[in-house]
């Protein structure tokens, strides 16, 4: 596809979704034990630009135009934390004056304690935010903050967001073994949502390779565990669990070769739907999969007894 644009990929919460990478690799506030996109490269927490805004919201438009089938949301799910973005909201507002397909954003809301911040995501049909502990010890072993973050600050924010806000909101919080799966910790985190009152509260486990390669998968029994303790704290209905992967029906508009490295730059893909997709698009896998590999262009991780295709990036020196 094009340049900010990639998709349509299936996701777990949003249905059939147009991704937005509206941040360069990788930018965040940020720097997750358990992130996709392995270590944050530049850890800041100012806001700036970083793409013209006319550019990324005109490719949203023209893309969505381009789609052969409909789809759910058109979401900013970028290379980084998309409220470093200082035209975030300005760029939802050109978008949502061309088309009608509802927009959704994932943050971690570690900007949120700014008004400006609060602002932008209240433009956005649905908003989830990133709680993955109410402890501070435990918010920074997990999620590893720029310095000059405050977890009380962060809390508050999204309280603060949460009353005001008249769109779907919903929470995910990632298990990560032995760093915020103590039943203490779940029952704070638990305790914390219940206030924030979110249309519903996922529960996620690292299930793509992870930024440190000791971060391990929770049990069967601490998954259940937590997901009773945020049944209790917020009610049965509102609580679900994201520890499947999406299913292989990722697709392409243009140049499937072009789309899928857009994809895997930022939603690595286990191997066999890998397969799937250049099948779809008629093109051998192996051999076009292959050839990424020799170029450079992808790298294949084995994790949790499968191989993930993966972007390559590098790092700068």
């Amino acid at each position: 596809m094009g340049k900010y644009v990639f998709g349509p990929v299936p996701s777990r919460r949003l249905g059939m979704s147009l991704g937005v990478n509206n941040i360069p690799a990788k930018h965040c506030t940020y720097s997750c034990v358990y992130c996709q996109l392995g270590r944050t490269m530049r850890l800041g927490v100012e806001r700036r630009e970083f793409y013209p805004p006319d550019e990324v919201a005109n490719e949203v438009i023209e893309s969505v135009r381009n789609l052969s089938s409909p789809i759910d949301y058109v979401t900013f799910v970028p290379d980084g934390e998309p409220t470093l973005d200082i035209n975030l909201g300005n760029i939802v507002e050109k978008i949502k004056e061309k088309i009608e397909v509802p927009v959704a954003v994932l943050t971690n809301a570690s900007l949120i304690f700014r008004d400006d911040v609060r602002s932008d995501l209240s433009l956005f049909d649905l908003v989830s935010l990133k709680v993955d502990s109410a402890l501070p010890e435990v918010w920074s072993a997990v999620n590893r903050p720029h310095p000059r973050l405050s977890l009380d600050e962060v809390l508050e924010g999204i309280m603060a967001f949460a009353r005001s806000y008249r769109g779907i909101l919903i929470t995910e919080t990632m298990l990560v073994s032995g760093l915020n799966t103590s039943e203490h910790s779940i029952r704070e985190t638990a305790k914390f949502i219940s206030r924030v009152n979110p249309f519903k509260a996922y529960i996620s486990i690292p299930i793509r390779p992870p930024a440190e390669a000791w971060v391990n998968l929770p049990s069967e029994d601490l998954i259940v565990s937590a997901y009773s303790l945020f049944a209790e704290a917020l009610g049965l209905g509102k609580v679900e669990l994201l520890s499947a992967f999406e299913g292989p029906e990722f697709t392409f508009i243009s140049d499937p070769i072009k789309d899928f490295l857009a994809i895997v730059s930022v939603h690595p893909m286990r191997l066999d739907y890998a397969y799937k997709f250049f099948e779809r698009a008629g093109l051998n896998p192996n051999e076009v999969l292959e050839d990424l590999v020799r170029k450079g262009s992808v790298v294949k991780v084995s994790y949790g007894g499968r191989i993930f295709i993966m972007r390559k990036f590098s790092r700068p020196r």
